[in-house]
């Protein structure tokens, strides 16, 4: 059995204060803010390794974004992931979901034939929760979201358990199909010191777009994108201040004018 995870490097949460917004393009300035694995995507690598645990299976992990993003897929593969593709290149820069979606399925398609395609339920700096929908959709396979549990693999089918507001919804589903997870599924393993050592023999591959085949260059990058960014206002936070003073009693009259 063969796993696709696809993983995003995003900007660490916690330096989610002093992130920017280009005011021309409308897409995130991260220069200077630390990059970490989204957090859903975390989780459906977990699931991944736990069927790699107790079955014959290859995890492939896959990312769109900047070389700098190394880092993060040496931590998925010495999380366990077997190899790590990294599609690279200044023309998909400024992609919107259903660009960054396209980019990820023909990449999928070039690199393997996969069962079983695996994605966060949604990004830490988008939550859109688009791409893997639109994955599925430019695949041709069956697609299942907020996904809470998986079990009863076989060569063709899978059961999951979907979270709704008021419940779990039940379904089987054919191989391959695209399963998107939530946080709630399982707990992320620590990486071991071993684990880290085997990283750096796995194989990373770097892609560009002329490595992917039948990409529609029409529909990648910001160009590229249906959807652009509108308008930026930068928000004015400050708050006029009127010092009050004197006796009680008048502080308070004043008040109650005021308010009147």
């Amino acid at each position: 059995m063969k796993i696709a995870v696809c993983i995003k490097p995003v900007p660490d949460p916690e330096r989610y204060n002093d992130l920017k917004i280009d005011p021309e393009k409308g897409t995130l300035i991260r220069e200077g803010i630390p990059n970490v694995i989204n957090e859903s995507d975390l989780h459906a690598l977990e699931e991944a390794l736990k069927i790699k645990d107790n079955e014959n299976v290859e995890v492939v992990v896959f990312a769109m974004a900047p070389e700098s993003a190394k880092p993060q897929l040496r931590n998925a593969l010495g999380l366990g992931a077997d190899k790590a593709v990294l599609i690279s290149d200044r023309a998909v820069g400024g992609s919107d979901t259903l660009a960054t979606s396209q980019v990820l399925a023909k990449a999928i398609e070039t690199t393997d034939t996969f069962d079983l395609i695996l994605c966060g339920n949604e990004s830490a700096d988008g939550s859109t929760s688009h791409v893997p929908t639109q994955l599925a959709e430019w695949l041709n396979i069956p697609h299942s979201v907020n996904i809470v549990k998986i079990e009863n693999i076989s060569e063709d089918t899978l059961n999951v358990n979907r979270k709704f507001e008021d419940g779990i919804g039940r379904y089987r589903m054919s191989l391959p199909c695209v399963v998107a997870v939530s946080t709630r599924i399982n707990n992320v393993r620590y990486m071991t010191p071993m684990g880290i050592q085997k990283s750096f023999k796995k194989p990373l591959t770097v892609m560009c777009v002329d490595d992917i085949k039948d990409l529609d260059r029409n529909l990648i990058g910001l160009d590229g994108s249906p959807t652009q960014g509108g308008g930026l206002q930068e928000a004015d936070y400050s708050r006029k201040v009127e010092m009050i003073s004197g006796e009680p009693e008048e502080i308070a009259k004043k008040i109650v004018s005021l308010v009147r």
